[in-house]
């Protein structure tokens, strides 16, 4: 099931969903950027994956698949903001460690062998694990966190961190119960589990989007296999429809948030948007840099020039407000052309594999939803940025074809003779 590449992108996703979090509550570690192990793990992961890479070159997909092309002049332009960034040092510091993240999931994924089923590893091996073991801390937390944050933090640092959290085996789990036998069996468990922790996470948005995310991904393949429009087709006219009633009604973001939380300001999320576009409007081109707004140190214009309790926060609260306050709308542009292109990417998935490209596309329509209400996309070793670009590399694993020769041998074994001129097909990859 999981070959030596295929290990490192594993290790990657458990380092920042069990490792990291585990340090930070039980032996109470500085923020990751000052950890020992942090400057240490990366480096020798990335390393790993360029010397991989240079060895097995041949195994890389050629041509390179478009939605990761657009995935690195994302993360090159980030790079390249360090020359006008308001802090230059932390922000080439942040960005190297983000380019090494990256590097060490994206090129060891692109060389898994065609067998290897990298979800499957992350599910039995990460997030499976993780969510039992969250089962034991929701037990042990004690009764004036849980009131002080109004929900179960598990080993995390706060309960919207379980939330999102939770999510992930909910999905992984509802994949697993499409098998039978032992793995629908622990399907059924790990579901159980996860929807626990959601209920004790109190988490009213991941709880939701667990529960809608499938069926939108269910919804739009069935419109793609019907209509064969590219899934990026399809879900972008949700928002633009959005835009447009909303333009021409009073019924916008405010109105949908007090219907759903009973609180039009997203709990004061529309404060720190509000201040946020004001920054984004003196330097809105190319932004103030990468990761060189918040936490910038104490001269940083989120300190400076916030009003109240904002200049407290670490980040803006949206991954799309965030990027265009630190990148610009050209970064913006990128961010958007990255998302747009890999969505487009599960319409070859799915034409191979439906199962799987109902899951991938689930998973990531739920990381691109949560964006708009936490700042994920590029920041540190998030674990929904890292489940992202996993899936995305994974994507991209499906992109390449069988060679002639091998196709040729199996149609051989199957009593049959391939058909004079016969092109190669495009790799069947895993059901």
């Amino acid at each position: 099931m999981i070959d030596r590449f295929a290990l490192i992108p594993i290790l990657a996703c458990i380092f920042a969903t069990i490792v990291s979090p585990l340090e930070y509550t039980l032996l109470k570690l500085p923020p990751y950027e000052d950890r020992i192990d942090t400057k240490i793990f990366w480096p020798v992961m990335a390393a790993i994956s360029v010397v991989s890479a240079l060895r097995n070159h041949s195994r890389l997909p050629r041509p390179f698949p478009s939605h990761l092309i657009c995935l690195f002049a994302y993360l090159a332009f980030a790079g390249a903001s360090v020359l006008w960034a308001f802090n230059p040092g932390l922000s080439l510091a942040r960005f190297a460690q983000q380019a090494m993240i990256v590097t060490c999931i994206v090129l060891p994924t692109l060389l898994a062998a065609p067998g290897s089923d990298i979800l499957r590893g992350l599910f039995l091996w990460c997030f499976a694990p993780a969510a039992i073991l969250n089962v034991a801390f929701v037990f042990e937390n004690s009764p004036s966190i849980v009131a002080a944050l109004k929900g179960y933090p598990g080993f995390f640092m706060g309960k919207n961190y379980l939330g999102e959290f939770a999510a992930i085996p909910f999905l992984l789990a509802l994949h697993e119960m499409l098998y039978s036998g032992w793995r629908r069996v622990f399907g059924a468990v790990i579901l159980v589990v996860a929807t626990w922790l959601l209920f004790w996470a109190n988490s009213k948005t991941a709880f939701g989007l667990a529960l809608l995310v499938p069926l939108a991904a269910g919804l739009t393949l069935l419109i793609r296999r019907v209509t064969r429009l590219s899934p990026a087709v399809i879900l972008l006219s949700v928002p633009l429809c959005f835009i447009v009633l909303s333009s021409v009604s009073h019924f916008g973001l405010p109105r949908l948030s007090y219907m759903l939380y009973g609180d039009s300001s997203l709990t004061g999320r529309t404060v720190i948007w509000d201040f946020a576009n004001t920054e984004i409007a003196r330097h809105p081109l190319l932004g103030w840099g990468y990761q060189s707004f918040w936490l910038a140190g104490p001269d940083a214009p989120s300190v400076t020039d916030a009003p109240g309790w904002v200049k407290q926060m670490p980040d803006g609260h949206s991954g799309y407000v965030d990027t265009k306050l630190e990148l610009g709308y050209v970064g913006f542009a990128l961010l958007i052309s990255f998302i747009l292109a890999t969505l487009h990417g599960v319409g070859r998935m799915a034409d191979r594999a439906p199962a799987r490209a109902w899951l991938v596309l689930s998973l990531a329509l739920y990381v691109i939803v949560y964006n708009f209400l936490e700042s994920l996309w590029m920041r540190g070793y998030e674990f929904l940025w890292v489940m992202f670009v996993i899936l995305a590399a994974e994507i991209g694993r499906y992109g390449r074809p069988i060679p002639l020769r091998r196709a040729a041998r199996g149609l051989k074994r199957l009593g049959r003779r391939p058909p004079p001129g016969a092109r190669a097909q495009p790799r069947a990859g895993l059901s």
